[in-house]
């Protein structure tokens, strides 16, 4: 059986001394998306866009340094404590989705506080649209060759030539997957449902879907982290553990509501 031999370059265009990434264009397609689909949700629910540039500018950034922060102190820490300027050359790699996570809410709460939504009416409107971003985001780390799966025999395997000859579980792919499932869910819940009606609902529904996918895919993936935790479980399983269970609190009070 042939196995699928995966090998991209991973510069999109080079120009002069300009040098743009796949993985740079999907993360901006990930943003835009979001804004896209979050000016839709505003118009279509008669809510004064007029601020979302903003709360563009505000989740980028957020997403971004909290993404660089999270990979810095939760996967290497011994590194980077002791580099400390090595954790400002973002082009070297190294973004962590639940650092991203962290400064998303930091972002979406700094912005909110304009007045026309609450916190987690903002937050659950931002749960419909996510899941299309992280599907971009994943597709982007699929085209660096990068958070690869453990070495795997199966039809579907992928040999990620730049980093060795194996066949592997293309986990990136896994990942991508279950975020377009989660986010037809998410869409069908907003829609379909009377969910968006009590605030912090598709929110907490967002985070239990996607945290605990997170701990069941971690099995397939080489664990990231420089260091080992206790239990067994890999770092991004243990970090995803307080988002799930923020998720079903949230579910829990918005049904008192």
């Amino acid at each position: 059986m042939q196995t699928f031999v995966w090998n991209p370059d991973p510069v999109a265009l080079s120009l002069g001394p300009l040098t743009i990434y796949w993985y740079g264009i999907l993360f901006a397609g990930a943003l835009l998306w979001g804004m896209a689909a979050m000016h839709y949700i505003f118009k279509r629910e008669g809510l004064d866009r007029e601020g979302l540039d903003l709360l563009f500018m505000y989740m980028a950034t957020g997403i971004v340094v909290g993404a660089r922060l999270g990979h810095c102190l939760f996967y290497e820490p011994q590194y980077y404590l002791s580099h400390p300027l090595k954790i400002l050359a973002v082009w070297e790699g190294g973004l962590a989705s639940h650092g991203g996570a962290l400064g998303a809410l930091l972002a979406a709460w700094l912005w909110q506080r304009r007045g026309e939504l609450s916190f987690p009416e903002l937050l659950d409107r931002l749960a419909v649209v996510t899941g299309g971003c992280a599907v971009s985001i994943r597709l982007g780390n699929f085209m660096n060759s990068e958070i690869i799966g453990h070495p795997f025999a199966g039809p579907w395997a992928v040999v990620f030539q730049r980093v060795d000859a194996l066949p592997r579980h293309p986990v990136q792919l896994y990942e991508a997957l279950t975020y377009l499932v989660i986010l037809g869910i998410m869409v069908w819940a907003y829609i379909a449902t009377r969910a968006v009606k009590y605030p912090g609902r598709l929110f907490g529904l967002f985070l239990v879907l996607v945290f605990s996918a997170r701990v069941v895919l971690e099995l397939f993936k080489l664990p990231q982290a420089t260091y080992a935790l206790w239990g067994g479980l890999h770092t991004g399983q243990w970090l995803s553990l307080p988002f799930i269970l923020l998720g079903a609190v949230m579910w829990a009070r918005s049904k008192k509501k």
